[in-house]
């Protein structure tokens, strides 16, 4: 039986819907079945006219769970799209960056051929990635209860008004200050907004949650690294009669009134990432971030101790 590949591109960009027809075509042309959104397949039609390779329409003409992998064209907010649709299947995401940092993307443009081609050797490995489950409260209110893979960040709705907040971890108050908003991210999330805030970078294997304040007015505002059991709170305070917003991913936002209260807790259903590279996450964030590295000479060799003559507790 032929295995489907659900390709998901960021159709307002040319070079994404170029890229789609690429990857249709050379999945077909290697015995693989192409499936495509609705929308998305019109987009491309609209722009190319028909595709070249048969393409299958995702839940006309095949459900999501009969899709093998899910290839994604475009940049990090493309792959945040696509993680809304896949999360809760078994159905994983592999990223081909079409854009800037593209920081949860596995491969680059440049690599598309290469790509498709560990895709059909099913060259690649599946890692699963926290997300984290968010609720907003107003006394014993739900307003909304929504989740995200790489933060939730509460911030300032008027700009010439700042937020009173006070920040809380497993049912303690740790401060309150006027800011311009808090991000509760994952690890995955920290090198996202939480890293454009002050926050640190945390490798994905750590299993950790993160609070971040964005331009606190506040002798401690210093980001914090907490349990991924812990219960993250923020609540907004009602003593400047200031609102605020909160965006899950950049993708979802929902009002935040004086008084109302923004839970984060570990969500038990992740989000599933291909990788065909066993690089080290150290390597990928020095490429990514373009960082520096002249003038590293790298691990010293240390020779054995037997071979040295230096045993435990002796003095060379």
């Amino acid at each position: 039986m032929s295995r489907r590949i659900l390709v998901l591109a960021h159709t307002g960009r040319k070079a994404a819907m170029a890229a789609a027809q690429e990857v249709c075509t050379q999945l077909h042309a290697a015995g693989l079945i192409p499936v495509m959104r609705a929308q998305d397949l019109e987009d491309i039609q609209a722009e190319y006219g028909q595709l070249t390779a048969p393409t299958e329409i995702l839940h006309n003409d095949v459900p999501l769970a009969g899709v093998d992998l899910g290839m994604v064209l475009g940049g990090d907010g493309t792959i945040l799209r696509a993680a809304e649709l896949v999360r809760g299947t078994e159905v994983p995401l592999l990223g081909v960056n079409l854009g800037h940092v593209g920081f949860l993307a596995e491969s680059e443009r440049e690599d598309l051929e290469k790509t498709v081609g560990w895709v059909v050797d099913r060259s690649y490995t599946v890692e699963e990635r926290m997300t984290i489950d968010v609720k907003v409260w107003l006394d014993s209110t739900l307003l909304a209860h929504t989740w995200a893979l790489n933060e939730a960040a509460v911030e300032k709705a008027d700009r010439q008004r700042m937020l009173e907040i006070v920040m809380e971890v497993d049912a303690r108050p740790i401060s309150s200050f006027g800011c311009d908003g808090v991000v509760m991210a994952t690890p995955t999330g920290s090198t996202a907004y939480a890293f454009s805030a002050g926050g640190p970078v945390v490798w994905p294997e750590v299993e950790a949650l993160l609070i971040t304040p964005i331009s606190a007015h506040a002798v401690f505002s210093r980001p914090l690294v907490v349990a991924p059991e812990s219960i993250l709170a923020v609540e907004i305070l009602a003593r400047n009669a200031a609102n605020g917003v909160l965006w899950c991913d950049g993708r979802r936002s929902y009002d935040l009134p004086p008084g109302a209260r923004v839970e984060v807790t570990r969500s038990a259903v992740p989000v599933r990432l291909a990788r065909t590279h066993e690089t080290p996450f150290s390597e990928r964030l020095v490429r990514k971030f373009q960082l520096p590295t002249q003038g590293w000479r790298g691990p010293v060799n240390h020779p054995a101790d037997a071979d040295t003559g230096v045993g435990e507790g002796a003095i060379p």
